[in-house]
């Protein structure tokens, strides 16, 4: 391993951390790495995701003006 990184957490996510480490008997440090691993791994596969809640319009398309039934 050549990178060393700092990290603020909150509270709760340090006690979660510490918990789960403690449970599991695995380091906090290959927790994280273990979690970053995964992002990593998932990030690929949801490329559609990169345009989550950038499109502008209504949530439904019969509500469109000149398609409404009433």
């Amino acid at each position: 391993m050549s990178d060393t990184i700092t990290i603020r957490l909150t509270e709760e996510l340090a006690t979660w951390l510490k918990s789960t480490a403690r449970k599991t008997g695995v380091p906090v440090g290959r927790l994280v790495r273990e979690q970053l691993e995964r992002a990593k791994r998932e990030t690929g596969t949801k490329s559609f995701m990169r345009f989550s809640g950038s499109i502008d319009g209504p949530p439904d398309l019969s509500s469109r003006k000149g398609f409404s039934r009433k």
